[in-house]
C-alpha cells in the first residue's frame, strides 16, 4: 500500500534531506543560497512542507505569516502562500498540502490564507487548484498576477496589491536587477541577464533585497523577488535565456 505523508522541516532535516526545487544540482549557487535563506526564515516560523510518497520527495508548499513574506501584498493578519508544486497531478498532493496551510492558519488564529498567481509563468502558483479549494479571486496586478485569498474570519477590509506599479518603474532607468534568494532559479536567471547584457556592453546594477521593507517599497510586481527593469520598463520578472535577454534590451535600447 502507497504510505503519502507530508514532513515539515526544520533546520536538522533541511540539512539531512533538502530542499525540493533545484535538488538536482544540490552544489549550485541557486539551491545554497535557498537552503541559507530556508535557515534563516525558520525563526520567523516559515513552514517549507513536503509531500513525500513511498519515501519519495513528490511536491512541496511554502508560506508565512504575511508580515514576513515575499510577496508584495497588504495582508496583515493573513499567511501568505509562496510556492506550491507537485510532480504529478491528480493524486492529491496539492490539496493535501493546502489544507496543511490552512489548519496552520487556524490553530494561528489567522485571519485566513492568500497566495499570488499568474498563468503566464511557472515561477508562480496557477489559480485552479486554489480556486478547485475554496480561494476566492480578490485583486489582480498588472502582468497577469492574481490575487487569491481563503477567508478564516469576517473581516471588511480584504487583503489588496499596491496601486503605484508604474511609479516604482519609473524610479531605474539603468539596466537593474532586484532580487531576493527565496527562489533557487534566481541565480541562473541573474546569470542570463547579466551575460545577455554583456554582449550589448549594457552595465547592470545588482540591488539584493534585504528584507520585507524594501521589497514592499521597491519591487514593480507582486511576486517580488526578481526583478529586472530597463529605462522604466519591467524586462522580466522570471527567468529568460540569453538569447530572449538580448532581444528584449534591443527592443528597449
Amino acid at each position: 500500500m502507497c504510505k503519502i505523508e507530508l514532513v515539515e522541516f526544520n533546520n536538522e532535516l533541511l540539512e539531512g534531506i533538502g530542499s525540493y526545487c533545484l535538488r538536482s544540482k544540490k552544489k549550485s549557487s541557486g539551491y545554497l543560497n535557498k537552503n541559507k535563506w530556508l535557515n534563516n526564515r525558520f525563526e520567523e516560523g516559515l513552514k517549507y512542507v513536503q509531500v513525500i510518497d513511498n519515501k519519495k520527495q513528490v511536491g512541496f508548499i511554502e508560506y508565512t505569516e504575511a508580515e514576513y513574506s515575499s510577496r508584495v501584498v497588504h495582508a496583515d493578519g493573513y499567511l501568505v502562500i509562496h510556492c506550491l508544486w507537485v510532480s504529478e497531478i491528480g493524486k492529491g498532493y496539492g490539496t493535501r498540502l493546502i489544507n496543511k496551510c490552512l489548519e496552520d492558519a487556524k490553530k494561528l488564529a489567522k485571519k485566513g490564507v492568500v497566495v499570488i498567481s499568474n498563468s503566464k509563468t511557472s515561477w508562480a502558483p496557477s489559480k485552479e487548484i486554489f480556486l478547485n479549494n475554496d480561494f476566492q479571486l480578490i485583486d489582480t496586478a498588472p502582468y497577469d498576477f492574481e490575487l487569491l485569498v481563503y477567508p478564516l474570519s469576517n473581516e471588511s477590509e480584504q487583503p489588496y496589491f499596491p496601486n503605484d506599479w508604474e511609479e516604482r518603474l519609473k524610479k531605474f532607468n539603468n539596466l537593474t536587477i532586484l532580487r531576493s534568494f527565496q527562489c533557487p532559479y534566481v541565480e541562473i536567471a541573474t546569470e542570463n541577464i547579466i551575460a545577455g547584457a554583456n554582449k550589448l556592453n549594457i552595465p547592470v546594477e545588482l540591488i539584493d533585497l534585504k528584507g520585507r521593507e524594501e521589497l514592499m517599497q521597491l519591487s514593480p510586481t507582486p511576486y517580488g523577488i526578481f526583478s529586472v527593469i530597463y529605462k522604466g520598463q519591467l524586462l522580466t520578472f522570471h527567468r529568460l535565456t540569453v538569447h530572449s535577454v538580448i532581444k528584449k534590451l534591443r527592443e528597449l535600447t
